[in-house]
């Protein structure tokens, strides 16, 4: 019988009902005054939730193409830049660098891990000539479940020009980043992740450091130009065809962390966080990202031994209508990762952790069934009980 899966993978997320109907919309003008009346509300929820001011850059784009305007955008061919990488999508912001024509020096961790502060003031101080001009980092790394101290790296930064760029395409909204406050020159969001509307959109936040540097910069660069874009702020348009019914979205789901509030969401995906660590580790599976840098948005749980991840995944389907992600890269066969970021309730962690519980069973595995929820019921009683 045909189940209703159950969407627990890091992106693409679940698309709230709300945000499915404002997408049927009917078509308008793109250089019109609704248009306009919607970009002036988009701009305003993203500045609050990006901590930023002034207009962002918004693309019609996946995320990646945010992450390439990034790039694109404020360095010059040969320029020196310091790819801070800590698994699958650190590597595709540096491999973008170098297709570019940068000189990309990776300063690396072993996947499980995050970026050590430390490490990068090191670097930054050996740079005496300051030949370094930008720093690429992953605020959230998908592929391991670790999330990076964002603000204490950019904390060690102060001091040196390089500009820091940000690729938060699976942590704003989810995650505390505060883009002014913590002096981030750059970050690039994609639409599919926890702002919860389908893929379609990237975009971009500027820094007044980041705008100095684009109109300094030579790398080429047509329709990722954020100067084309920042020339349309003032008639609240875009300089080329927006994708419409992501707007329609993008504006609801705004509205939807509005109505929630910032803190509320930020809290909200600790519990879930907490929530699924806590009951995969009940059942004697063991967590792929170090302790004390696990994300909130994604856990990558490594395989028991002795069973395939692409038959466990697939009873999870099959069976129990639970979709999970696979592992990624050198961890294709020795993680599975399960999402709970965007409209993902503690409700969803449970029903999870009970499907896992009983496709582990059915393959062999010795579990107790109950386990699991348990321990993710604990924890959200503890929470309740605040």
């Amino acid at each position: 019988m045909q189940q209703n899966q159950l969407l627990m993978i890091p992106g693409p997320t679940y698309v709230p009902p709300r945000i499915l109907s404002a997408m049927s919309a009917p078509m308008i003008n793109h250089r019109g005054p609704e248009f306009q009346a919607m970009y002036r509300e988009v701009q305003e929820g993203l500045r609050t939730v990006f901590g930023a001011q002034g207009d962002l850059v918004i693309y019609p784009s996946a995320g990646t193409g945010g992450l390439e305007a990034a790039v694109a955008n404020f360095f010059s061919p040969g320029d020196r830049v310091l790819a801070v990488t800590v698994g699958v999508f650190g590597d595709r912001f540096a491999t973008i660098a170098e297709r570019f024509g940068l000189q990309v020096e990776r300063l690396t961790e072993e996947w499980g891990r995050a970026a050590d502060p430390d490490r990068i003031a090191r670097r930054l101080a050996e740079d005496r000539t300051r030949e370094i001009k930008g720093i690429l980092l992953t605020h959230n790394e998908t592929s391991t479940g670790v999330a990076n101290p964002l603000r204490e790296i950019a904390r060690v930064r102060e001091g040196h020009p390089a500009l820091l760029l940000v690729d938060a395409v699976s942590s704003l909204g989810a995650l505390e980043l505060k883009a002014q406050e913590w002096g981030l020159d750059v970050v690039a969001v994609g639409s599919q992740k926890a702002l919860m509307i389908p893929p379609g959109l990237a975009i971009l936040a500027l820094s007044p450091r980041a705008w100095q540097a684009a109109e300094e910069a030579r790398l080429p660069r047509f329709y990722w130009d954020v100067l084309a874009y920042r020339k349309n702020f003032e008639k609240q348009s875009t300089p080329y065809t927006p994708a419409v019914p992501q707007w329609y979205a993008l504006r609801e789901a705004l509205r939807m962390v509005a109505e929630e509030g910032l803190p509320a969401v930020y809290e909200r995906h600790a519990l879930l966080g907490e929530m699924t660590r806590s009951g995969v580790q009940a059942l004697g599976l063991s967590l792929l990202a170090e302790a004390g840098r696990r994300s909130d948005t994604v856990t990558a749980v490594r395989v028991p031994p002795g069973a395939a991840v692409g038959r466990l995944r697939q009873v999870l389907r099959e069976d129990y209508g639970v979709v999970v992600a696979g592992g990624q890269g050198k961890l294709a066969e020795e993680v599975f990762r399960i999402g709970h970021l965007g409209c993902i309730s503690p409700m969803d962690i449970l029903s999870t952790l009970a499907a896992l519980e009983l496709a582990l069973s059915s393959l062999g595995h010795p579990v107790h069934l109950g386990d699991g929820v348990a321990a993710a019921q604990k924890v959200l009683a503890g929470r309740k009980a605040r």
